[in-house]
């Protein structure tokens, strides 16, 4: 139901909210979302836009959260990325389906559902449920990347 564009947007913005006090580079948000570096690079530049992310450049910067984990819904970021979009008319065009024929009505309750399901999620509620499985960000610390001009300079 939800494109893969969103599902690691989704996965980008937990990483985000597990370290919402940081900034965190795509290379260090991919490494622990386990995504593409350069196609997350590309979704990240969409959630800015949608003002659910912040980037800053230059040393220190990187992407944070806009809005605090507790603001930010599955539905923010899937609407960011990807709408899903509910069912109004006949989407084959068909003269005289005023209503929605009964295929297209069950399309459309079942993206309802979908919706009220995804509006009541925010990302503070993801990370904080409890049970066998954790959020995949919390299996892996954030990974401190030293530039190389600094570890040169560590060098004897």
């Amino acid at each position: 139901m939800i494109s893969q564009t969103v599902e690691y947007s989704l996965r980008a913005v937990i990483v985000l909210a597990n370290q919402y006090d940081e900034s965190m580079t795509v290379r260090e948000m991919a490494d622990l979302a386990k995504l593409p570096a350069p196609y997350l690079s590309k979704i990240m530049k969409g959630l800015v836009r949608a003002g659910i992310v912040q980037s800053r450049r230059g040393l220190g910067g990187g992407f944070k959260l806009a809005r605090s984990p507790e603001e930010i819904t599955i539905w923010d970021v899937t609407q960011a990325i990807d709408p899903l979009e509910r069912i109004h008319k006949c989407p084959v065009g068909i003269e005289g389906h005023a209503k929605l024929c009964p295929l297209h009505q069950r399309i459309d309750n079942a993206i309802a559902q979908i919706e009220v399901a995804f509006r009541s999620s925010t990302l503070a509620e993801i990370l904080s449920e409890s049970g066998d499985s954790k959020p995949l960000c919390e299996e892996n610390p954030v990974v401190q990347i030293t530039p190389p001009e600094e570890e040169k300079s560590k060098e004897p």
